[in-house]
């Protein structure tokens, strides 16, 4: 059964990547920047094609990353090549839409893969409207009742479930969590609440709320399509709240997964059907595409930045200072992989 995981595991990754590098790849063309390499994977070649375009078409042994070699990323490489063969000679606009088209590519297989997925099966939305609260639970102790929409929690505005799950994962340095309810009459109240503390089977404690949200099912072309937007829009909302608690401190490290965590959520996915499978792939293609687009050294985001910075200041950045950023914050983003990935293999004992 592992060896299944394994390649379904190889199948989502190098679909994402490849989805991803792609966009990249066919911007760059369009804008004629001269591409030495197209690759799949990371580490020694496995696979190579010369094509009649004179790129090297590259599969690589570890199935994770992959990348578009363009001249000029940075800066004029040396190599023999016409000035505006360069992606850092192109006009502004243009090396930010080659930057942009992976995450864009990501976003897009995502959209796509959520509207096929509710036009097959269906798409489950659900909303922050309470549908019922358990007899005696904190919420209904609290006096919320069927048919209250939460808007708020802790000050966060809650557009979603997907949005209020993570919010009520944050630290909290209360007891009590601040919902702000809006009621069926238009009336908006705050009510505090207390959730009860429950064990979980693997010793851990989790907080119980006691309420069940309203479940929208959306069929048709159309349902398919709110739902698609909908549930993409959702999924960027949370993890902006998730970068957002990591940075100050309300989410720790421990909730993000590495390859391996990825692996036990694919290895449980097999068992839950190819619904399941579509959604996971559109949920790692909407993540891949949120980190890369963060404006941080080495990401998709990074580069753009320095373009942006380019363009404000009307002269190049100084191309060691930015290969300098991108070194470092490569450097660092190898060391969280690390901590991620040993702290997945912890949970795993």
């Amino acid at each position: 059964m592992w060896i299944v995981s394994v390649l379904l595991l190889i199948f989502i990754l190098g679909l994402i990547i490849l989805v991803h590098e792609l966009g990249h790849f066919l911007w760059a063309k369009f804008f004629k920047v001269h591409i030495y390499e197209f690759s799949i994977g990371m580490g020694p070649v496995i696979f190579s094609h010369k094509g009649k375009d004179k790129i090297d078409y590259n599969i690589r042994a570890v199935p994770i990353g992959g990348f578009v070699a363009m001249a000029g990323e940075v800066y004029e490489d040396g190599e023999k090549l016409k000035k505006d063969a360069y992606l850092c000679n192109k006009p502004w606009w243009q090396r930010i839409i080659v930057l942009a088209a992976g995450v864009m590519n990501n976003f897009i297989l995502a959209i796509v893969l959520l509207f096929f997925s509710a036009l097959i099966w269906g798409g489950n939305s659900l909303e922050p409207v309470v549908e019922s609260t358990m007899e005696d639970s904190p919420m209904a102790k609290a006096g919320i009742v069927a048919g209250d929409r939460i808007t708020a929690i802790n000050g966060y505005n809650i557009n979603s479930w997907d949005v209020a799950q993570i919010v009520l994962y944050m630290k909290n340095k209360n007891s009590y969590y601040t919902f702000e309810i809006k009621h069926q009459d238009g009336k908006v109240e705050e009510y505090k609440v207390t959730p009860e503390k429950v064990k979980n089977e693997d010793g851990t404690e989790s907080n119980l709320f006691g309420v069940q949200v309203k479940q929208t099912e959306l069929h048709g072309f159309f349902g398919s399509l709110k739902y698609s937007f909908q549930k993409f829009g959702s999924i960027i909302h949370s993890m902006w709240l998730t970068i957002k608690g990591l940075v100050t401190g309300k989410i720790s490290l421990n909730a993000l997964s590495g390859p391996v965590g990825i692996y036990e959520v694919v290895d449980e996915s097999v068992g839950y059907g190819i619904d399941y499978i579509v959604y996971l792939i559109a949920f790692l293609s909407i993540n891949v595409g949120f980190i890369n687009i963060l404006p941080f050294p080495a990401f998709d985001g990074g580069h753009i930045l320095f373009v942006a910075i380019e363009k404000i200041k009307g002269s190049p950045v100084d191309s060691k200072f930015e290969n300098a950023c991108h070194a470092v914050g490569f450097i660092l983003l190898l060391i969280l992989m690390v901590v991620i990935t040993i702290h997945d293999i912890i949970k795993l004992f």
